[in-house]
This record gives C-alpha cells, structure tokens and sequence, in this order.
C-alpha cells in the first residue's frame, strides 16, 4: 500500500526574489476611438485594466519611491487615450504597453481594453495583450 505524507508547503524562506503585481482596474477613460463614423465623431467611454509584473527584492519598500506607482501608470495610460483619435483598440494597447515597459523594474505588463458601450447585447467588448521583458 502506497503511504501517503501530508502535504508541505515549500520552504520560501531563502527567497530573495518575488513577483509584484502592480494594477489598474477598469480606470473610465474618456477617448475618441473606433473605426465606425460614429465613434469618430463622439467619444467613447472605454475602460482600461493594467497589471504590470515587477520582481521583488529582498528589502522591503519604504517609499513611493521604492516602487512601481499605479497612479502614475494611469496617468500616462490616461494621457495616451487622449491624444487624438485612433482607430483601433490594439494600437492603444500596444502604445500603452509599450510606454509602460520603458521602466526596467517591469517584467511583464498586461492591458485591457474594453468597450462597454459597443455592442448592446453585452456587457463589454476589448483585447487584452501580454508582453514579457527578454
């Protein structure tokens, strides 16, 4: 008969490095996007969902200056969506995800996208894109 041994957690206790997430959940965002003439005349409230990957140190962060800011990633994912009119939901993506993972701390980003108001039927519609550092 085959002996079971109770289930251990493993030992984390020599870890120096962990993963940190960092997000934004369905931040309201006014924009001009779409390919219909409709959404190039009218803004469009879409929502914006971030989730940024930061490795950890062994210190614990102090600071606001120690670690990744979410106000400061909705600000420039606020920033972006506003900058005129753009066509597609990936090109913001993309555009976001890749000011985003200018900082080096970042190892991994995630954005969503979504268009609540886009088709009646559901509750929203969007993309999502995952980018990973190397």
């Amino acid at each position: 008969m085959n002996q079971q041994t109770p289930y251990s957690r493993p030992d984390f206790s020599s870890s120096t490095r962990g993963l940190r997430h960092v997000f934004v959940n369905r931040l309201a965002v006014e924009a001009s996007i779409g390919i219909h003439p409709h959404e190039k005349e009218n803004k469009q409230t879409i929502w914006l969902t971030i989730d940024a990957g930061v490795l950890e140190d062994s210190t614990m962060p102090e600071a606001i200056g120690d670690v990744v800011c979410y106000e400061d990633m909705s600000k420039i994912a606020v920033a972006l969506a506003s900058d005129g009119h753009i066509d597609l939901v990936e090109t913001l993506a993309e555009r976001i995800a890749d000011k985003l993972m200018q900082d080096p701390r970042l190892i991994q980003i995630r954005v969503q996208i979504e268009k609540p108001q886009a088709i009646e039927q559901a509750a929203t519609v969007g993309i999502a894109i995952s980018r990973l550092r190397g």
